[in-house]
């Protein structure tokens, strides 16, 4: 699917569960991505949000689109989306957003680094999915570390999930519905859920920020 089909599908989504056409925000994942193809299939149909997964790759990504975008202006908004180490906050100068906090110490350590920078991004907590292996804030802790994260300054927006690989579509939206009731009793606005084979039961269920990769560049 091209950039304009996904937002198309999108925007035909809000219509059908009665929310405002736009409260959805489409991320474009450029994980592993050349340049020319972020160019041609995402910011040359006006898409300026790209959300990448590697820290270094992020870094070099960003040097070299600045001043890339449509408008020939450097409006591009940088998200991270992947799991964060210590040594790679260094190289998230460029991002208006980190999707995946799961523990204390790295928002204190993207604290520290944006006094350097001169400005700070916002902050999504990763709510764990139930599978053992893989990365979040248990639901149990959810409230604990949201309150301790607050404390380093940084503005947390909102939740981020992502859904089991072998969850199916009925097991998928249930955990989104729990995810948007969790960000709703925090009072927190934004949910980063839903991806390329899911983003349908994330928009059904209250997600304002789809990250979609593979469907842009097949």
């Amino acid at each position: 699917m091209s950039v304009p089909e996904v937002l198309a599908h999108l925007r035909a989504l809000e219509a059908e569960t009665g929310r405002p056409a736009g409260s959805v925000r489409l991320v474009a994942v450029t994980k592993g991505q050349p340049i020319e193809a972020i160019r041609e299939r995402v910011l040359a149909c006006g898409e300026h949000v790209l959300g990448e997964g590697r820290a270094q790759e992020l870094r070099d990504k960003a040097a070299l689109l600045s001043g890339s975008s449509a408008s020939g202006s450097s409006d591009i908004e940088w998200h991270y989306i992947g799991t964060l180490q210590r040594n790679k906050v260094k190289y998230l100068k460029p991002v208006t957003l980190v999707h995946g906090i799961e523990e204390v110490w790295q928002a204190e350590a993207i604290a520290q680094a944006a006094e350097g920078w001169g400005h700070a991004p916002d902050l999504l907590l990763q709510l764990h999915n139930g599978e053992e292996q893989k990365h979040g804030v248990r639901p149990e802790q959810l409230s604990a570390v949201y309150h301790q994260v607050m404390q380093t300054g940084l503005k947390v927006r909102g939740l981020m999930v992502m859904a089991p690989d072998d969850a199916d579509e009925q097991a998928t939206l249930r955990l989104f519905e729990d995810a948007t009731r969790r960000a709703h009793d925090l009072g927190l606005p934004e949910l980063s859920m839903g991806m390329s084979d899911d983003y349908p039961q994330a928009v059904r269920a209250g997600a304002t920020l789809v990250r979609v990769g593979r469907r842009l560049f097949l």
